[in-house]
């Protein structure tokens, strides 16, 4: 028995996978950075040059996806991922009431 492997669908998933984690890197970057704006934590200065750097990493992300042919793949990383986050999350809810409701008894 032989598997067939397709170098290039793994690449490409490879790629997407990545890309899909820098992506969800950079949201958290941009809320962190949001916060400490509106915290005052930030200087004019440093809020510029975190605008600057947040924005050319999202237009290289942008074009590593262009360039490459990933905006369905990382779209359905994204989702398979999301997915995976909500049953966690479902679990866990579950879980703490479950554990919850046993401690009230």
């Amino acid at each position: 028995m032989s598997v067939n492997i397709d170098e290039g669908n793994i690449k490409q998933g490879l790629l997407g996978l990545v890309v899909a984690l820098v992506e969800i890197i950079q949201e958290v970057l941009e809320r962190q950075a949001v916060r400490r704006m509106e915290g005052g934590r930030l200087s004019d200065q440093e809020i510029e040059r975190l605008g600057l750097a947040l924005a050319d990493l999202k237009e290289a992300l942008g074009n590593i996806k262009k360039d490459n042919d990933l905006d369905a793949t990382v779209e359905s990383v994204r989702g398979d991922l999301d997915k995976v986050t909500d049953d966690m999350i479902c679990n866990l809810i579950g879980s703490r009431s479950l554990v919850q409701g046993i401690e009230k008894t």
